[in-house]
């Protein structure tokens, strides 16, 4: 009796767990995971320069995916590779940022890039984002790999063959962006390596200028934004730091372009741009903090001398002005499109890398069962 006991006991357990184990895969919140690679050796200051000024423009397009009616988390990583700065015996390659929600340090790490001539193992590198990264182990989560460079797939020790169904078995999309002829890229195994990562192969003009087009709403979103930054509540021991770094991506973005403000300041309009690790906005709407908790050091001096309820109304009335200006930026942003699409129509425009990013993820994420709102 108690034998038996015993085993419906077990069997119940394991249906437990079982249960558990299925309600948590499918409470997963879902998420776009995105490494981009890029070629820092000598000839690509043109490819770092595409990277950093439209950043902006590929989040703006990942912020409209939907998948079965939720929004996914966006992450992002960075890797370097090719470049004679970077030890040899690591590959010439460096993790410069591993994957991050936090969408100023993308910026701030774009920034920061230097070229400098080297050897590009294409294959060795591939398998490094594919091992040392935190990928998400649910095979409906979209997961990408987009490498850009303009040299030979096939150099180094690692296969690039053996790199690249490495990352397919781990459920791993490997884009790859040839910056040069399309012909040319075929000839350096550039297709080969996309086709067989189920990724796109795509070429562009790495010396290309971006070209923007202004449109007559750019001047009020850049003003939005600038409303839009005093809605942020900077607060503990890092918080002043994480919002001196959205100060100066603002002013990086603009030192390059008012097209590349506007982009920026679309994104941050964006549910994409999430700061709940410095922000009391966000902390408090994701309920990842208790106002009770917080030391009054921690919070920004105008908040020191209220009380509990002062403090918890001074941040819902931030975040009601908040949704107010994001609101306002979409629809400026909804007659800047319409606009700039016109003008589109009527002007060749040359692909260049964000272009090629678009291209490849709006695809594949349809393939997946995303869904892109306009």
């Amino acid at each position: 009796m108690k034998k038996n006991l015993f085993i419906s006991v077990l069997i119940l357990a394991i249906v437990f767990m079982n249960v558990k184990v299925f309600s948590q895969r499918n409470n997963q919140k879902s998420v776009i995971q995105v490494a981009l690679i890029l070629d820092t050796s000598n000839s690509m200051d043109g490819l770092i320069d595409q990277a950093k000024t439209q950043l902006w423009s590929v989040v703006n397009k990942l912020a409209t995916a939907r998948y079965k009616g939720e929004m996914p988390d966006l992450q992002i990583a960075l890797y370097e590779y090719g470049n004679d700065g970077l030890p040899a015996d690591e590959g010439y390659l460096r993790q410069v940022l591993g994957l991050t929600t936090d969408l100023d340090k993308v910026s701030e790490a774009l920034f920061a890039l230097k070229t400098n001539g080297g050897s590009e193992f294409c294959g060795y590198v591939i398998d490094k984002a594919t091992v040392q990264l935190q990928w998400s182990k649910s095979n409906e989560h979209l997961k990408m790999i987009f490498i850009a460079g303009n040299e030979e797939f096939t150099q180094g020790d690692f296969d690039y063959k053996k790199a690249c169904k490495n990352a397919v078995s781990e459920g791993i999309i490997v884009n790859t962006i040839f910056c040069g002829s399309q012909e040319e890229g075929i000839n350096l195994m550039w297709k080969d390596a996309a086709d067989i990562s189920d990724g796109k192969y795509l070429n562009i003009d790495q010396t290309q200028a971006v070209a923007y087009i202004d449109s007559p709403f750019d001047a009020e979103i850049v003003k939005m934004n600038e409303e839009l930054n005093k809605t942020y509540i900077a607060f503990g021991s890092s918080g002043d730091e994480y919002k001196s770094r959205q100060t100066a991506q603002d002013a990086n973005a603009a030192g390059v372009s008012a097209g590349v403000a506007v982009s920026r300041a679309v994104s941050k309009s964006s549910n994409a741009y999430k700061n709940s690790d410095w922000d009391l906005v966000d902390a408090m709407q994701e309920k990842e903090v208790d106002m009770k908790d917080i030391k009054e050091e921690e919070l920004p001096e105008e908040m020191k001398k209220m009380n509990d309820k002062e403090k918890i109304e001074y941040v819902e009335t931030k975040s009601k002005e908040r949704t107010e200006i994001q609101a306002k930026i979409a629809d400026l942003n909804a007659k800047r499109e319409e606009y700039v699409n016109k003008v589109k129509a009527e002007t060749k425009v040359e692909n260049t890398l964000g272009d090629a990013m678009i291209e490849a993820v709006s695809g594949q994420a349809i393939k997946m069962k995303y869904t892109f709102e306009k």
